[in-house]
């Protein structure tokens, strides 16, 4: 869980009140009198979770070099429905499986001449497929990779690891920034002379997922203890796939006004 903040306390005057361009927003319930006088203190704070993922895609692809293109291609065909049939019989679905490209180049050759510039000649050309497959069995990947390289991969690129569903991890980021926030304004205000806050505006930045964590030092405990750290990862299938884990998390602009 990470945590960055900075406050400043303002005087807001009628003749500094604008409309606050904000995603949420209470009415104010004071005078324009008594809010010309009274402090308001902004909080910003970002919070995050750390959870293992639970996706993976990688691009795996076939190359076939023919004397003529025709071959080639067909030569990579072969390769390459022998690659995707293996991908089905691991249990990847439909839907998960899709192609990325399909090139055909020439070959050369380039041969060297003594005192010359030399001349490249052609020896017949070369066809590439590559396909994206995307698999939720995280614990199993070394074992998928093994079987599409012994089904005729020739490129391996990832995996890239992912969460399917961040909403409810944002959500909860959410909760414990918003309790975070109170906990900090009303910590100000009851420094200045006031006894509490009143949420004014909350506008939230953009939400983020990155695999670091930074974390500065928060002069207030949590409100709710953060939740025990998860279980350690499962046994893997004895492969070389360290997945970690990913940070999921949300930056929140909160305004208050301190009150009596």
């Amino acid at each position: 869980m990470s945590i960055r903040k900075s406050f400043a306390i303002l005087a807001l005057s009628a003749a500094t009140l604008h409309p606050a361009i904000v995603s949420a927003q209470q009415a104010p319930t004071a005078s324009i009198s008594e809010m010309a006088s009274t402090p308001l203190v902004r909080v910003n704070i970002a919070e995050s979770l750390r959870t293992p993922p639970d996706e993976a895609t990688m691009t795996v692809g076939t190359q076939a070099r023919a004397s003529t293109a025709t071959q080639a291609v067909a030569a990579n065909k072969t390769k390459t429905e022998k690659l995707l049939a293996s991908i089905r019989a691991a249990g990847i679905r439909e839907r998960d499986i899709q192609t990325q490209g399909i090139q055909l180049q020439p070959d050369y050759r380039w041969d060297n001449e003594p005192g010359g510039p030399g001349h490249q000649t052609l020896i017949g050309y070369v066809a590439n497929n590559s396909v994206q497959v995307k698999t939720h069995d995280i614990d199993k990947l070394t074992a998928l990779l093994d079987a599409l390289t012994t089904a005729g991969a020739d490129s391996v690129y990832g995996p890239n690891f992912a969460i399917s569903d961040p909403a409810p991890l944002r959500r909860e980021a959410r909760v414990r920034a918003m309790a975070r926030g109170q906990a900090e304004a009303t910590e100000y205000a009851r420094n200045n002379g006031y006894s509490k806050v009143r949420l004014l505006s909350v506008e939230e930045g953009t939400s983020y997922r990155g695999t670091d964590v930074i974390i500065t030092g928060s002069r207030i405990s949590p409100v709710a203890a953060p939740p025990p750290p998860p279980p350690p990862a499962p046994e893997r299938d004895g492969g070389i796939v360290a997945p970690g884990q990913l940070e999921t998390g949300v930056s929140l602009n909160l305004l208050y006004r301190m009150e009596r």
